[in-house]
């Protein structure tokens, strides 16, 4: 059950970040996915000091992975294009 969650979560937060980075039209639903659990992991990374725990889904865990992801998208955009947006 819990890889059913990474993926409907990390989809979900993979496309808020693609919208706010408005790069939705560039991805489909797969790349959603990835960009969403890649970005939890490195929201993870950057606030927890380093360390990954395995911390239930509560709306600070969401906020942390959305900002992750939007981070991700962001380095993305500037390796890409030369710009952040």
């Amino acid at each position: 059950m819990g890889i059913i969650m990474w993926l409907i979560v990390g989809g979900v937060i993979g496309w808020l970040a693609s919208l706010i980075m408005r790069t939705d039209g560039q991805q489909g639903i797969f790349l959603n996915i990835i960009v969403g659990i890649v970005g939890s992991f490195i929201g993870s990374l950057i606030f927890s000091g380093g360390s990954i725990n395995n911390a239930p889904l509560t709306l600070g865990t969401f906020l942390v992975s959305l900002i992750g992801a939007v981070v991700l998208l962001a380095i993305v955009n500037l390796v890409r294009r030369g710009s952040v947006r």
